[in-house]
């Protein structure tokens, strides 16, 4: 499953030369994740009210291509690429029209609300796990 958002550059993702400031694109994979969930089903305020769980990115490694421009309009991809006992990983690309922008392999931990690592719950696990 892959997960695609829509997201504009506004003046305040720049820096003063207009390019996106190197720290929005985990503000823009951060909107990709959750959207994806939601799309999926899931909500962070459900699943944490609910479930008493909520998912913490232990791990990114980010390759930057090229640079986003105020006022472009960016897709982030995202697709689950292994799901774990307690962790899921993914991979989250941005794009602006067809060109590769960035590239990051996310890993994130399901944790309660101590903040300790736990199983993925069942519903999420289904969906995620599934085979393309």
């Amino acid at each position: 499953m892959t997960h695609s958002l829509s997201i504009r550059v506004y003046y305040e993702d720049t820096d003063a030369g207009g390019v996106v400031y190197h720290a929005r694109y985990l503000a823009f994979a951060e909107r990709g994740r959750t959207e994806m969930l939601r799309a999926a089903g899931f909500e962070h305020v459900k699943l944490l009210s609910e479930g008493g769980t909520a998912f913490a990115v232990v791990a990114m490694n980010i390759n930057y291509k090229a640079p986003a421009k105020l006022d472009d309009l960016l897709t982030v991809k995202t697709k689950i690429t292994k799901v774990g006992g307690a962790s899921m990983e993914m991979q989250q690309d941005i794009y602006s029209d067809d060109k590769l922008l960035t590239e990051m392999k996310v890993t994130l931990v399901c944790v309660d609300s101590t903040f300790k690592a736990v199983r993925l719950p069942a519903e999420i696990r289904n969906i995620f796990d599934s085979k393309p």
